[in-house]
């Protein structure tokens, strides 16, 4: 799945926040947490390895230990929001409330 527009703004968004692409600060971590929340919570999806591959490509990004925090911190958002969502349906569908 390629990236959307969106997502790309994002990632360029990321790039120009970070000042030492060396390694992240915990305002860093912080802050791209919540973009990529805000990012699942409007319905935006993306592909993990192509978040990767893109700030691999990006040129700025030289160091690979932060590539892969950011990812990761992609991956842990996406699935964070996914399971939330999915426990919240199962909790509407499934009561046993007698509603």
């Amino acid at each position: 799945m390629p990236l959307t527009n969106n997502v790309i703004i994002k990632l360029n968004e990321i790039t120009t926040m970070v000042e030492d692409k060396s390694q992240l600060s915990e305002s860093n971590v912080d802050e791209i947490k919540l973009i990529f929340k805000k990012l699942v919570e409007s319905n935006e999806r993306y592909d993990l390895d192509e978040i990767e591959f893109w700030f691999e490509n990006e040129g700025s990004w030289t160091t690979r230990a932060p590539r892969v925090r950011i990812t990761n911190l992609a991956s842990y958002i996406q699935d964070k929001f996914q399971q939330t969502a999915h426990l919240k349906v199962l909790s509407d569908e499934d009561c046993s409330c007698g509603n």
